[in-house]
């Protein structure tokens, strides 16, 4: 992992095409600007990890257990 110090108004690059800058720091939280091509999947590591659940937990239930499950429910 590369650590380095940027201060609000500075910049990295990665590649030729992804452009991240440094917005605003507070005691607490950090803002960045993230600039990509919009062929470039940009996603916060959290909302990756709970897809990533999400898919686990629905793997573990076969689609008959669903199906009796749902139909315990009234069709809208």
């Amino acid at each position: 992992m590369l650590v380095i110090r940027r201060k609000p108004g500075e910049s990295i690059l990665i590649g030729e095409d992804i452009e991240i800058q440094v917005i605003d720091i507070s005691p607490s939280r950090v803002r960045i600007g993230i600039s990509a091509p919009s062929s470039v999947l940009i996603l916060r590591k959290e909302i990756q990890l709970a897809q990533r659940q999400n898919l686990a937990a629905a793997l573990r239930f076969s689609p008959d257990a669903v199906r009796s499950v749902l139909s315990r429910f009234p069709a809208r």
